[in-house]
């Protein structure tokens, strides 16, 4: 039974951490209709940039600087590159391959400067645990949980309260309605690709805490099981993202705890284990669990 617990333990943690990839995803899709394949080398930027700062900015100033940082890069590749491309919802198609390319670029670079390294974030958890009756968890893991709920809470009050929110909301319905009625489609969809960007720096610090050994060039490849996750709770659906993600993440830490009553499916059965779940749901739900009529894109 402990076992169980801790396995469920680390997958709500896990899944709140995709949580924030996933619902990057989101943001940039409802924003601009793009499926933004550069995501994970995006998140790898952002842990990179905390690992070579912390030792002289400390953690919590490393930390901002990447956020903005990455805030920066995300928001400027689609303001100044995807958006020439037009804002229409054919043009996302392209957009889309492009940001293919986006990925080959950023990923070999960084790959070339971490090399074969792990590099440490600096996080103050380090290896300290917590015991939570029979259970023992990481406070990286506690940390991951109350930070993501926090952060995904303020994204979620941005979407409904905030007048950037509305005007997000607007253009995901009809991108010709909203720019008759004044919405700056060019702004509002750059502010959502850095609030993407924003959120993937912070997902980096959790990917890369312990029990990860540390951040190393495979860690934006991780942070693609968020992928799934947003399909599978409907990419145009915050809600869906959140759900999708826990659902994954309790997948992936239940089948990697198990895995040896598991062996006959194959000892990587955990790293595919996130798309089966995926592939499974959409047999059922085409557009994802929370997706609905207007959701012919996913």
């Amino acid at each position: 039974m402990t076992g169980f617990l801790d396995n469920v333990l680390n997958g709500l943690a896990l899944g709140a951490v995709y949580a924030l990839v996933a619902l990057g995803f989101v943001v940039m899709f409802k924003a601009s209709g793009v499926l933004n394949f550069a995501h994970g080398s995006l998140l790898l930027f952002g842990g990179y940039l905390i690992a070579v700062l912390h030792d002289d900015l400390g953690f919590a100033g490393a930390l901002a600087l990447a956020v903005l940082a990455t805030a920066a890069l995300a928001g400027a590749l689609d303001r100044f590159l995807l958006q020439r491309g037009g804002l229409d919802e054919q043009s996302a198609h392209i957009q889309t391959i492009v940001t293919i390319g986006i990925d080959i670029l950023l990923f070999t670079d960084l790959a070339r400067r971490i090399g074969g390294d792990l590099l440490p974030l600096g996080d103050p958890w380090g290896d300290a645990v917590t015991e939570l009756g029979p259970v023992t968890v990481a406070d990286s893991r506690l940390a991951a949980i109350v930070v993501s709920t926090v952060v995904i809470g303020t994204v979620f009050a941005l979407f409904r309260f905030t007048s950037w929110g509305l005007s997000l909301r607007a253009a995901a319905e009809d991108l010709e309605a909203a720019a008759l009625m004044g919405v700056r489609l060019g702004r509002v969809r750059a502010g959502g690709w850095a609030l993407a960007g924003a959120l993937a720096a912070l997902a980096a610090v959790f990917l890369a805490s312990f029990p990860a050994p540390g951040l190393e060039r495979t860690t934006g490849q991780i942070a693609l099981h968020a992928f799934p996750a947003a399909i599978l709770g409907g990419l145009a659906s915050p809600v869906g993202a959140l759900a999708g993600s826990l659902l994954i993440g309790l997948t992936e830490a239940l089948v990697v705890g198990y895995q040896s009553e598991l062996h006959v499916l194959g000892e990587g059965f955990g790293d595919v284990a996130p798309y089966a779940v995926m592939l499974l749901v959409l047999l059922v739900r085409p557009t994802g669990l929370f997706g609905g009529k207007g959701a012919a894109r996913v």
